[in-house]
């Protein structure tokens, strides 16, 4: 058995290294949403119900293409930790390409089927008339998000970060930027409202893909980025292990869908409601994200040096972490609940219908973010078939179908939706953490 290389100060510091900047990233993408959201609710209910259908219903597209990140992190971990320096960015090329190849037709597909699926998703008329284009506009931006996801992996597998994190920074500031000027009209453009709202994403999503390709044309020409794709048999193994975080994302994104068609038959306030949760949701697994694609970076390396005891231990260390921020984070939304969501409802009714929803979220927070981890450290050890399997359980055959029949069927409405959710995310992520603990990913080759 191998010892452990490093003290446990030094593997929270590489973790904090690759963690940090992932997760300031991230904060700007969900400070962006959250200010989104504040401008659009400015129009009013319906319109914020408009983006959130749309926005989820966008999610689900990218899902074809958001698992790149973890095929492309995956192997240029391995290769890194392998010491295989010069071939790290070849899984990039790759990415990059699948991205192109799936992302360009699919957009041109769900463009033109949104003005038919959105009314699946909603029956309000006047919710479809701001959200079909909303979300025809979003779609415009697939490709560039499968490869922005692929940049993702790749940088954190080699542990820059730091690029990640600078690149979504000039984005999301240019983001909040448009958002001001092509909702409201500023600056003499047309004031165009929820459509303003996403010209300004797909328009800053590009931004950051070509911010993205200037670095990796500084930082990766001698690790292999643009001198050639991966061998067939390389490219192949690539798409294996996207395939299932892909299909785990979709899913995952579905499953939102189905949610929010829930929400829907309860009425257009809890929607509303549940757009605000789930953004601020986002905003409070900031940490499980950035230790998660930190976990999984780790976790490659140790795998190529052939040490799974200290792979194991990465997780773990991870996890832990993620644990401990998340406590304190619950006690500060159990305090502050009301405030935040008042920032967001300016519906007395809608503000209430959130409030003890997002109790209940604070109370499982951190066993669930902690799960996340884990689940991302198993994408990083190769397991994503094993972790879409989990997920895909926990979510469609638990969750949705109770949701339903407490929720609409019985008549607990929202409330009663979140309490299966809270009890959902706490048993997937004691799942989570007993597949870790059985190491059968020890043996997965990449």
């Amino acid at each position: 058995m191998q010892q452990r290389l490093v003290t446990p100060a030094e593997r929270r510091r590489r973790l904090l290294t690759i963690a940090l900047p992932i997760i300031g990233g991230m904060l700007s993408q969900n400070i962006l949403n959250l200010v989104d959201i504040g401008m659009v609710s400015r129009l009013g209910d319906t319109a914020l119900a408009a983006t959130g259908v749309g926005s989820f219903a966008n999610y689900l597209a990218l899902a074809a293409v958001l698992g790149l990140a973890s095929g492309v992190q995956a192997i240029a971990s391995r290769r890194l930790g392998e010491g295989r320096d010069s071939e790290t960015a070849i899984a990039l090329n790759g990415g990059l390409l699948l991205a192109l190849l799936i992302g360009v037709p699919l957009s041109i597909l769900l463009i033109s089927l949104a003005p038919a699926l959105m009314p699946v998703l909603n029956p309000d008329h006047a919710v479809l008339d701001s959200g079909t284009p909303y979300l025809q506009i979003r779609l415009l931006a697939i490709a560039a998000v499968g490869m922005n996801f692929a940049f993702r992996g790749y940088w954190s597998a080699v542990h820059m970060t730091r690029l990640y994190f600078t690149t979504l920074l000039a984005m999301h500031s240019l983001n909040i930027f448009l958002n001001w000027v092509l909702i409201f009209g500023h600056l003499g453009a047309p004031a165009l409202g929820v459509r303003g709202a996403a010209w300004a994403t797909t328009i800053s999503i590009y931004t950051g893909t070509a911010i993205y390709l200037f670095f990796a044309w500084r930082h990766a020409r001698g690790h292999g980025f643009f001198r050639g794709l991966p061998p067939r048999r390389e490219l192949v193994r690539q798409i294996r292990l996207s395939l299932p975080a892909s299909g785990q994302q979709l899913f995952f994104s579905g499953g939102l869908l189905v949610l929010i068609w829930i929400l829907g038959r309860i009425g257009t306030a809890e929607v509303a409601a549940a757009n605000v949760l789930m953004t601020l949701g986002l905003v409070v697994i900031l940490p499980a994200m950035g230790f998660g694609i930190a976990a999984a970076s780790m976790v490659g390396n140790a795998l190529g040096r052939k040490d799974t005891d200290d792979a194991e231990c990465w997780g773990w260390d991870a996890a832990r972490l993620v644990f401990l921020i998340n406590l304190a984070v619950a006690a500060l939304l159990l305090v502050l609940a009301r405030p935040i969501l008042s920032i967001f409802l300016h519906e007395p009714a809608t503000l209430e219908l959130a409030f003890i929803p997002l109790l209940l979220s604070a109370a499982i927070i951190a066993i669930d973010t902690a799960g996340m981890v884990l689940m991302n450290a198993l994408h990083g050890a190769g397991a994503t078939w094993r972790a879409m399997v989990i997920s895909l359980v926990g979510q469609w055959a638990f969750f949705l179908p109770l949701a339903y029949v407490a929720g609409v069927m019985f008549g607990g409405g929202l409330l009663a939706v979140w309490i299966i959710q809270a009890c959902y995310r706490f048993g997937q992520a004691l799942v989570f953490a007993w597949t870790w603990r059985r190491r059968h990913w020890a043996a997965i080759e990449v």
